[in-house]
């Protein structure tokens, strides 16, 4: 990396010959009206606009690229870049669209309107309050006017040379070379030439002898390195995805990933996103979660190649889904591992739906599904073999109610996958996440936020056990597939526990919730168990027995008799031994008491 500076004339020419150009994951140039007027306003006060970095072309990182925007038709297609413009891209596209291009700039106002526009420098303003140099700049429409009262009148006209030099206003788009602008002005107003030669020594100077500074990558600089570097200079962006950096490189071969992924109006094909969002589990999927599966088979591939080769330990590549690796995915590997992934998440959905998960918005980790899709993608149809899928269902549920998947899980999404394949094959090769994970019963106490993993997988639990709500004649999964309004309430109201003095922590957590419709939840109120049951149960369009509405509340997993006797503290010592048998059952292990038992 090397930082040195460049006069901003030559730095602009060899863009507008198409030697800097931009890598094609640079998004469009969005910048208004009044960041123009701002930018050009420092330049002409020699004002520092901050660096901009530049790549090295004709390293092993192959992008597609195309010229800063507005130079798209004067530019061959088959120029090949010297540099890429990394980070700058706004302040000079700007800058090359408002002085070197003599075609409107196509921007847009501070409310996001889109508008054309000529920029000028009024002389005499700009002589008279050099520290005011905003007042001094005006922008014109498309014909060089400015128009009041809807477009009917013309304030200020400068549609032709000889207006701009009789009324002394100096388009930008001449700044570089003013040459023949100069040749009209001395002709219409020899008697101003002096005050024009104080403006050309003041505000033409500086831009002409503006030097931009300049970081310089190297063509050796790893693809990683260079999506890193864009995103700690691009902090006020959207952060810049893997997906972005290698459609880039893709293109740069001829391949059009995005296209791929999100579809094309052109060639009318099924994207492989919307062939994935059939699946109600999969709405949402992003890209790069699909490129890390695919990282996953391809490491795995290079790891056996490696294996063969004699290679051992370390020597070997891992099996990987981090970032640097998926940036390094080939474009043949792409090829061939994504029919497999794809047809891998789709079975991953239908393993979800047979474990009761039915939407993404239920998945306690959305990380999980990629080492899940990328097992499936080599089991094939053999996930359904009693034995393998026994082994899929407790490690997931391992995952989940050991809470494993949060953060950076790009390690344990690599052993997990390696590892379950070993472990179908030999019952004594049980994967990390299988012992690793633990549900230490205390943990009842502090779940609270239906966000978090573990909440939201005990009460998928509850659920496929066959849970009913309180009013309706079906499951919790049958209204939520009908779409009745839904959400998990107090089993022991709010109000009921502040009035008889239980603690927040205490009636909050997951222990005193369940899932239940609106229409339940309204007849509950703040009464007492013993109160709102009955209530519920005797309604005319409920009519049901003690013991039905015991058997209905029972299938929530919670004793219907101390529910009914307002027996709180023993209600929700008895709610965690059940739900703590359903854990167990799920992760296949038992549960650890308390701290001192670990």
């Amino acid at each position: 990396m090397t930082v040195r500076k460049f006069y901003f004339p030559i730095f602009c020419k060899d863009i507008k010959s198409g030697k800097i150009q931009l890598p094609d994951f640079q998004r469009g140039w969005v910048w208004d009206d009044d960041h123009i007027k701002d930018l050009l306003v420092s330049v002409a006060r020699s004002f520092p606009v901050g660096a901009v970095m530049l790549l090295e072309s004709g390293g092993e990182v192959r992008f597609q690229t195309r010229p800063v925007e507005g130079l798209e038709h004067e530019i061959s297609p088959d120029t090949v870049p010297e540099k890429l413009i990394l980070d700058g891209q706004q302040r000079l596209t700007t800058l090359t669209q408002a002085i070197y291009l003599t075609s409107p700039v196509n921007t847009r106002t501070n409310k996001g309107k889109a508008i054309k526009r000529h920029y000028y420098f009024d002389i005499q303003k700009a002589l008279e309050s050099p520290h005011a140099l905003d007042e001094a700049i005006v922008a014109v429409d498309e014909n060089r006017q400015i128009r009041t009262n809807f477009g009917r009148d013309v304030v200020l006209d400068l549609s032709t040379r000889e207006l701009e030099c009789a009324q002394l206003y100096f388009p930008c788009d001449q700044v570089m070379n003013s040459d023949e602008w100069e040749e009209i002005f001395y002709e219409i107003s020899p008697e101003k030439i002096k005050l024009y030669m104080d403006f050309r020594k003041t505000i033409l100077s500086a831009f002409r002898n503006y030097q931009i500074p300049v970081i310089e990558l190297k063509k050796e600089t790893s693809k990683e390195a260079v999506c890193l570097v864009f995103e700690k200079v691009n902090t006020g962006g959207v952060s810049l995805s893997v997906f972005e950096l290698i459609t880039a490189s893709y293109a740069a071969d001829g391949y059009n990933l995005r296209d791929d992924w999100f579809g094309s109006e052109i060639r009318h094909v099924e994207s492989r996103k919307e062939r994935l969002e059939k699946e109600p589990m999969l709405k949402g999927i992003e890209a790069p979660e699909f490129l890390q599966a695919v990282t996953l088979l391809h490491t795995h591939e290079l790891k056996k190649a490696d294996i063969e080769a004699g290679k051992t330990g370390k020597q070997a590549k891992p099996v990987s889904a981090k970032r640097g690796d998926v940036l390094q995915l080939p474009l043949e590997s792409w090829k061939q591992w994504a029919p497999e992934v794809e047809r891998g998440f789709i079975q991953a959905a239908k393993f979800l739906k047979k474990e009761a998960f039915y939407a993404r918005k239920e998945l306690p980790y959305s990380t999980q599904l990629i080492p899940l899709a990328a097992v499936m993608a080599r089991l094939q149809d053999r996930w359904l073999e009693p034995r393998i899928y026994d082994k899929l269902s407790r490690w997931y549920w391992c995952g989940v109610l050991g809470e494993l998947y949060g953060g950076a899980v790009e390690t344990r999404m690599a052993n997990d996958y390696e590892e379950l394949l070993q472990w179908f094959e030999d019952d004594a090769m049980v994967p990390r996440t299988v012992k690793d994970a633990f549900f230490q019963q205390e943990r009842f106490d502090t779940l609270r936020s239906r966000l978090s993993a573990a909440y939201k997988g005990i009460n998928v639990l509850i659920l496929r056990e066959g849970a009913k709500d309180w009013f309706w004649k079906a499951t919790i999964r049958e209204l939520d597939a009908n779409e009745i309004a839904l959400d998990i309430h107090h089993i022991f109201p709010k109000d009921w526990c502040i009035k008889q003095g239980i603690p927040r922590e205490r009636y909050d957590s997951i222990l005193n919730k369940t899932s239940i419709s609106y229409k339940a939840n309204r007849k509950i109120g703040g009464d007492a168990p013993s109160v709102y049951l009955p209530k519920i149960q005797h309604e005319k369009q409920v009519q049901l027995s003690d013991e039905e509405m015991d058997k209905l509340l029972e299938s929530h997993a919670l004793s219907a008799k101390l529910l009914r006797e307002n027996r709180f503290d023993e209600f929700i010592e008895d709610r965690r031994q059940r739900l703590l048998a359903l854990i167990e059952k799920a992760m296949g292990k038992k549960s650890y008491p308390n701290d001192d038992d670990l």
